[in-house]
């Protein structure tokens, strides 16, 4: 990061100029900055993707949970569910799962920044001449990249147990890439616990307590009206239903998907969820960083 401070036209280089004739150093550019804060969120990111290279255990052990449920739900649940849906219960579980995973992933973020906390690798960072948004920003586009593979392989586990597009390779990009936005989003919410609580062990005590009835009462795994009609209204109008339920008319159709809304008012539902909670919470996060 000390990289993107140094050469000509450099924040130091123009300290150094300026030393002889005693005159300030010009103030940097917005662009100079935002270009500096770019540089340092990439070494950010890579910092953290070269820790999960390095211990590929964690990215098997982030995969081998989604992977469970879409067995059991359709091996083992699936043949007691009963959906209005193409090609059977399969179909309408996949979108679900991917929409689960996308919630359940993010508690590695709260861990992550947690430990980071208890173990002074935030003080290093603050005391290196980088972006304060990159720290934050590194750890969240990093999220997402593993995100984005775990979602690839769940559609590939899908394809295995029998799920298919019917939607088209637009739609199958489209669920891919929504699904990847609603992991990002809650990744900031996961951000805001784990720079707020601190302590990793409570961190995890604490991590997915908020994320299990969002993705279990939901349409993730079974239709809304099968409810108790008390717990109807929460289930209908909350974010994982909005966006698990756009999943299926990208994946399946706005006419397969047995969702009752069209593709353009399911992706405008789901894209002001996403995006209202990003606006909220990213500089909630952020200020709980430059707090730590």
């Amino acid at each position: 990061m000390e990289a993107a401070r140094t050469g000509t036209g450099s924040l130091a280089g123009a300290t150094a100029g300026a030393g002889s004739s005693g005159a300030l150093p010009p103030e940097p550019s917005l662009a100079q900055r935002a270009s500096w804060a770019l540089q340092d969120t990439v070494v950010i990111t890579k910092r953290n993707l070269i820790v999960w290279f390095r211990v590929p255990a964690y990215i098997f052990f982030t995969v081998v949970q989604p992977v469970m449920f879409t067995l059991l739900f359709r091996y083992v649940f699936g043949g007691a569910i009963h959906v209005p849906v193409p090609g059977g219960y399969v179909n309408y579980l996949i979108p679900g799962v991917i929409g689960q995973t996308a919630g359940f992933a993010s508690f590695s973020t709260a861990i992550g920044l947690a430990r980071e906390l208890q173990r002074g690798g935030v003080d290093r960072i603050k005391s290196m001449p980088s972006a304060r948004s990159a720290f934050l920003a590194g750890r969240l586009v990093a999220d997402t990249l593993r995100l984005l593979v775990t979602v690839l392989v769940m559609v590939a586990v899908g394809y295995a147990v029998g799920f298919r597009f019917d939607g088209g390779v637009a739609g199958a990009i489209g669920m891919i890439l929504l699904a990847t936005l609603l992991g990002l989003a809650v990744c900031s919410v996961s951000a805001l616990i784990g720079l707020a609580v601190k302590d990793e062990e409570s961190v995890q005590a604490f991590g997915l307590i908020w994320v299990f009835p969002l993705t279990f009462v939901s349409a993730a795994f079974v239709p809304i009206a099968s409810m108790p009609s008390w717990l109807q209204g929460f289930a209908r109008h909350q974010p994982f239903t909005v966006v698990i339920e756009t999943l299926r008319i990208l994946a399946l159709g706005a006419k397969h998907a047995a969702v009752g809304m069209s593709l353009g008012t399911a992706l405008w539902e789901s894209i002001a969820w996403t995006v209202g909670i990003l606006v909220v919470f990213v500089p909630l996060a952020t200020r709980a960083y430059k707090r730590a």
